[in-house]
């Protein structure tokens, strides 16, 4: 694993990812926990299709564009909470 998580001892939420169930750090950075879940690729990019995951964790980049609960999102400017319904946006690339 690249990433690791600070907070080993906080509590798992789980959440679901393309309809799959995934368990994050309940109230982590979203970009950051899903990288830490070993999912690098968030989106597509719409014309030549190349992946695209993290880059600035800021929200200036807008390279982790990710659906949350239908609305697409900068996943580095979401906090994980139970339930959240993500998925990569139209154009999705797989992990």
């Amino acid at each position: 694993m690249r990433f690791h998580d600070l907070d080993p001892d906080r509590p798992l939420v789980p959440v679901t990812l393309d309809g799959q169930p995934v368990d994050l750090p309940d109230g982590a950075n979203l970009a950051a926990a899903l990288l830490g879940a070993g999912i690098d690729r968030f989106r597509a990019t719409p014309v030549l299709g190349a992946p695209r995951g993290p880059f600035c964790m800021m929200g200036a980049c807008f390279d982790c564009l990710i659906e949350v609960d239908g609305v697409t999102r900068q996943a580095c400017m979401v906090q994980v909470q139970a339930g959240l319904v993500l998925s990569r946006p139209a154009g999705q690339v797989g992990t």
